[in-house]
């Protein structure tokens, strides 16, 4: 199973403020960067399709957080998997996000729009624990919403904001110790934030956490080569062992790997 963990506007220097010790030693156990890329506009949406289809913005022409078709169609993460035979799963809590597949591509789908508190993503986190101790899917997508929504309440790197990110830590632990124990798992940032907004060039909107680990990614590495959101599809295609399609502009990020 290839697990791929959505902490939406988590900054990198958020983990350690906010003390989040579950995914300080999940980085301990797999490889990681905390100078990964966001792409322009630094957005929910046009950030996520970018990291399902494995190119920018101004390929696929989502700059807001509304979807519109695309111009020229390409084929995502899901529906290359599809393509092999895999069996995908969704389970998120931002709507908008079920066009990150084309219809009849995803086995599994789960959103249900959250409480605006802090138990924002408690609901949805339950749903992936039961979906991930199934073992049914060979790809499976879990996104935590509440970390953006408690940057835009208090404002990125205050109190309130690293308090969810702690909050969503915790179930992330409670996530990993469900997952079985032969599965790859990537877990990042789409973007991150300042004051109380995103969507800009800012190193603070534009820097994210990337990180991974599992059976074949080397233990404790830093990783040295540039990374961008468009490398997370070709990266999640190689752990489900289908390769990239020649469509996407982004490459795997290899180094991790204990063998090239």
């Amino acid at each position: 199973m290839v697990v791929f963990v959505m902490i939406d506007g988590m900054r990198p220097d958020a983990i350690a403020a906010g003390q989040c010790v579950h995914l300080q030693a999940f980085m301990q156990r797999g490889a990681s960067t905390m100078t990964a890329q966001s792409v322009m506009p630094s957005m929910t949406l046009p950030c996520h399709t970018s990291i399902f289809h494995s190119v920018p913005p101004s390929r696929h022409g989502i700059t807001t957080n509304h979807y519109i078709p695309m111009a020229r169609p390409l084929p995502g993460l899901v529906e290359v998997a599809r393509m092999h035979g895999k069996k995908t799963a969704f389970v998120h809590n931002w709507e908008p996000l079920r066009d990150m597949a084309r219809p009849e591509q995803v086995m599994y789908s789960w959103c249900h729009e959250p409480p605006l508190d802090q138990s924002y993503d408690d609901e949805m986190h339950r749903e992936a624990l039961r979906v991930v101790q199934s073992n049914r899917y060979d790809f499976v997508f879990v996104y935590y919403g509440s970390v953006d929504t408690a940057g835009h309440v208090y404002g990125w790197m205050e109190e309130g904001y690293l308090a969810q990110l702690k909050h969503v830590d915790t179930l992330v632990g409670e996530l990993l110790a469900a997952i079985p124990a032969a599965s790859h798992i990537v877990i990042q940032a789409d973007h991150g934030g300042h004051e109380r907004t995103h969507g800009t060039d800012l190193p603070e909107d534009m820097n994210i956490p990337w990180m991974a680990a599992g059976p074949t990614i080397k233990q404790g590495h830093q990783i040295t080569r540039p990374v961008s959101l468009i490398d997370t599809a070709p990266t999640l295609a190689r752990l489900l062992g289908i390769g990239s399609h020649e469509d996407w502009d982004g490459t795997a990020v290899d180094e991790m790997f204990t063998e090239r």
